[in-house]
């Protein structure tokens, strides 16, 4: 469907938008496009990748045409960017189940200790070209 490297994020999460607004600072190069999975662009491509677009829990990686989800996609895309958030790729050792389990956790928590907006972030028309909705 795509090379690119997209990030599917929920897109009322306050804690997803501040994630996606670091991607997009520690990538000047531009490799990460990024779509809601609210979206009609998201919920295309998890039916593509065959992911539920009824848990919005998840945080997902599109990378050469395989989808990463939770702590793998989030862990990959940290190795792609700059600064120090590099370093957290080396907790790609702690096995996928516990990785996991701490990545629900927090997910679960995210409303609560972060909030919500009531729609989708709108782009700043600068970085429009970097979303896919």
């Amino acid at each position: 469907m795509t090379s690119q490297q997209i990030i599917l994020f929920d897109g009322i999460c306050n804690l997803c938008n501040r994630s996606v607004q670091y991607v997009i600072k520690h990538d000047p190069g531009g490799r990460f496009k990024f779509a809601t999975l609210q979206s009609a662009t998201g919920k295309k491509l998890l039916a593509h990748y065959q992911l539920s677009n009824n848990n919005l829990n998840s945080f997902v990686l599109i990378k050469n045409e395989k989808a990463y989800t939770k702590s793998t996609a989030a862990l990959m895309v940290a190795r792609d960017l700059k600064g120090m958030i590099r370093l957290l790729y080396g907790f790609i050792i702690v096995p996928r189940l516990i990785r996991d389990a701490v990545y629900t956790f927090i997910a679960g928590k995210r409303y609560r200790w972060f909030g919500k907006r009531n729609e989708c972030m709108v782009p700043h028309p600068s970085l429009t070209q970097r979303f896919l909705n």
